[in-house]
């Protein structure tokens, strides 16, 4: 199992950049004090300062090197601006983005740094950062009701990242750890994903067997005991539940339990 990405260290850094500057356009304007409605528990201003925590947070670990994770409260500036001042938090967000791009660069992808999972490199964070943001870029345009889209080939790796972190057995049992989360798991089940707008180049299918302990993935197109197919896009916000499942943007084919107790079970966090 790799936790590899598609796309070239550099590629990830200009990536976050622009997903940072994109996510700065869609707060830019918006009401701070609205609840966010897939993160229900926080407004519109802790969505901002969530993002903009992790870029700082990841940022700091690139810079030192770290062995161990950083502690937050020991992140320069990783709270942000006293207040809620518009033009201050988005200052805060661009300085943010632009020193965990620096820390990166300078790094590059194969320095030895601190991250949850196995590959403790630097560009671990690179690809965990595009995509945080990008995910979290879909919560912010719910809430401000602005357009949300993805470049396909980020798209993609945002998906294939994801069901790649699936696979690691200490995410998997912290997934089935939750209290009252039935598990999706039972022999024969799986899951066809199909992009409908995608290039054939950019191989935007996986199938997820779901039969074992924890899920498995490869992308390939085949019979599944469910199929959702749609636009590359909607896939995603579907996959992370930024998305309702019966939107009428993306098509259910097959056993729709399935599709469920896996959403269910599979929460982004």
């Amino acid at each position: 199992m790799t936790l590899q990405g598609s796309l070239s260290h550099e590629r990830y850094c200009a990536e976050l950049l622009a997903e940072a500057e994109a996510f700065r356009d869609t707060v830019r304007g918006a009401d701070l004090t609205a609840t966010v409605p897939t993160c229900p528990d926080w407004k519109l201003s802790d969505l901002i300062r969530h993002v903009g925590g992790a870029h700082r947070w990841a940022g700091t670990m690139v810079e030192r090197r770290a062995t161990d994770a950083a502690a937050f409260d020991d992140v320069p500036g990783g709270k942000g601006p006293e207040g809620d001042d518009p033009d201050a938090l988005d200052r805060w967000l661009a300085e943010g983005a632009e020193q965990a791009v620096r820390a990166l660069r300078e790094a590059g992808p194969e320095a030895a740094v601190w991250t949850w999972t196995p590959l403790r490199r630097a560009g671990f964070w690179a690809r965990r950062m595009t995509h945080e943001t990008v995910v979290h870029r879909a919560d912010a345009a719910v809430t401000a009701r602005a357009p949300f889209e993805v470049a396909p080939e980020v798209a993609a790796d945002c998906l294939e990242e994801w069901f790649q972190l699936g696979e690691l057995p200490e995410v998997a049992a912290r997934l089935a750890a939750r209290e009252g989360v039935k598990t999706p798991f039972a022999p024969g089940r799986s899951i066809h994903l199909h992009a409908t707008d995608a290039s054939p180049e950019l191989n935007a299918e996986w199938l997820l067997d779901l039969s074992g302990d924890r899920v498995v993935h490869r992308r390939a197109h085949g019979k599944a005991s469910v199929a959702v197919r749609g636009p590359l896009t909607d896939l995603l916000l579907v996959v992370f539940q930024r998305l309702p499942a019966d939107s009428d943007r993306v098509e259910i084919i097959g056993d729709r339990e399935v599709l469920d107790a896996w959403l269910e079970y599979a929460t982004f966090g």
